[in-house]
């Protein structure tokens, strides 16, 4: 009983969190089970993600009720997501973790510092896209673009059991040019489908250990609608400040993970 109201006062706060920032919970969720719960990093990172499913039902109906989700670019990188998270599941049978995660981890140091600043980074989206709306003012994108980040998003959320966030939201935010909500609420969107496939192919493994994805999923479901209610009361600056923290706690613990 203890463990249980734990992992589920854990999985409000991990939802709240990650719902307000774009990212499935992951890189909490994955520290906090491989260190206290579980004996493989695999059955960590299939827990982690099979309960991501679940925030991003919960994220996503709370976001669509604000109309803040890009559906056509979330569908689009669906097409490169949802294969990429298969791969990346099936993949940790055959490659060890270690080098991938200090590399994993360097790559999202420098991505942290620059959400950190709180910038808005159009200006390196105009340099990377050129024209950014068409004459009727929708978004332009470049759809080989999409497809990459999503391959990656996928990639990292079934290797890593991490939602894809991580890759994905700094991704709209850098090379898009979308606005940090946009940002957030498709990314969420785009976690759920991908997580199943994920999730389905480490069940298959027998990395999914369901005594600890209950309680995490009930409390995750809560805290996303939390997550979401705070994300219109907080400046969009602020959101950007607090991903880039996530993201160099995220990178500290990759490259931990690393060195080990």
């Amino acid at each position: 009983m203890v463990t249980f109201i734990t992992l589920l006062v854990a999985g409000f706060v991990i939802g709240s969190i990650s719902s307000l920032i774009g990212i499935g919970g992951g890189a909490f969720m994955v520290p906090l089970l491989a260190l206290f719960y579980v004996s493989t990093t695999q059955l960590a990172v299939g827990t982690s993600l099979a309960v991501i499913i679940f925030n991003s039902l919960s994220s996503t109906l709370g976001y669509a009720r604000r109309r803040v989700i890009d559906f056509r670019l979330g569908l689009t990188l669906m097409v490169t997501t949802i294969p990429g998270a298969w791969l990346g599941a099936y993949l940790t049978t055959f490659i060890s973790s270690g080098g991938l995660s200090m590399a994993f981890g360097l790559l999202l140091i420098s991505v942290g510092f620059i959400m950190l600043t709180g910038q808005e980074p159009k200006g390196l989206a105009l340099k990377l896209r050129g024209q950014t709306t068409s004459p009727a003012g929708d978004p332009v994108y470049s759809w080989p673009l999409v497809g990459l980040v999503g391959l990656l998003a996928g990639l990292s959320m079934g290797f890593f059991g991490i939602g894809g966030g991580i890759i994905m939201v700094p991704a709209l935010l850098l090379l898009l040019g979308c606005e940090i909500t946009t940002a957030v609420a498709t990314s969420l969107f785009v976690m759920g489908p991908s997580a199943l496939i994920g999730s389905m192919q480490h069940a298959l493994q027998g990395d999914i250990r369901w005594m600890y994805f209950l309680p995490l999923m009930l409390g995750i479901i809560g805290g996303a609608q939390l997550g979401v209610f705070s994300s219109s009361r907080i400046p969009q600056r602020r959101v950007r400040q607090l991903f880039g923290l996530v993201l160099l706690y995220s990178a500290a613990n990759m490259i931990w993970k690393g060195l080990r």
